[in-house]
């Protein structure tokens, strides 16, 4: 037969085992929460800079991408077509969703790096950062595209 005193000491010492385990673990979580916390208050508040290669357009983005300012040098009308520097613009304003998008994802990236995904925990369990959509892309501008509802008109406005 077992012993009572020596069935009961085994059990409060894996109950204790038990309670530092549980105790550790909540503490893990607790502080990932508030690393979280943090890198989503650093990632809201991104913004994206971005200057064209000439210097004449500059652009601030939100952390969603939103433009939030646009400055153009008064100088690019002088040493651009309109068209041209539409397409400038769009440039600018990519690169800084880019830097946007770069500087949101560095503020996640430690506290992803620290979250076990679900085969670490469970074995044979699907993967949730397969299940996480990723962020789109920021598109290129097309050089072949061509708007339809444009009309090249840089010539008969002086512009070469």
């Amino acid at each position: 037969m077992t012993n009572p005193a020596g069935r009961r000491a085994e059990l409060e010492a894996r109950n204790a085992s038990m309670r530092e385990t549980m105790t550790s673990l909540l503490e893990g979580i607790s502080r990932q929460t508030e690393q979280l916390r943090q890198a989503q208050e650093q990632a809201v508040a991104t913004v994206g800079k971005a200057t064209s290669e000439d210097g004449l357009v500059t652009v601030r983005v939100n952390a969603v991408g939103v433009v939030t300012h646009l400055e153009v040098s008064s100088s690019a009308f002088q040493y651009t077509t309109p068209k041209k520097l539409s397409e400038t613009i769009v440039l600018t304003i990519q690169d800084a969703a880019r830097d946007a998008r770069s500087q949101a994802d560095a503020a996640f990236a430690p506290v992803q790096a620290e979250i076990p995904d679900l085969p670490d925990v469970f074995p044979g369990a699907p993967s949730l950062t397969d299940m996480i959509p990723k962020a789109p892309a920021v598109p290129d501008l097309d050089e072949d595209e061509e708007d339809d509802d444009y009309e090249d008109d840089d010539e008969e406005d002086g512009y070469r």
